[in-house]
């Protein structure tokens, strides 16, 4: 396995937080929450945040589905 620039460990960190947030704050909607707010940032044109929104989206899926393993490609 690859080892993760400054930048990539920076991002994983931002996005674990994200999705810890959403998940405490919001449960078993906070998968639908982030759709929200990427939708939001798609309908601005900023396209930075929905990415990173995209990648929260794609984590809290894997959740759901049990596969949180399958969140590495798209963070590393």
């Amino acid at each position: 396995m690859e080892e993760l620039t400054d930048e990539q460990k920076k991002l994983r960190e931002m996005v674990l937080q994200a999705v810890a947030t959403l998940t405490q704050q919001y449960g078993d909607d906070a998968e639908v929450v982030a759709t929200l707010r990427a939708a939001e940032f798609a309908a601005q044109g900023d396209v930075e945040a929905l990415q990173a929104w995209d990648l929260i989206i794609e984590y809290l899926v894997a959740l759901r589905e049990g596969k949180p393993e399958a969140t590495g490609d798209a963070l590393n």
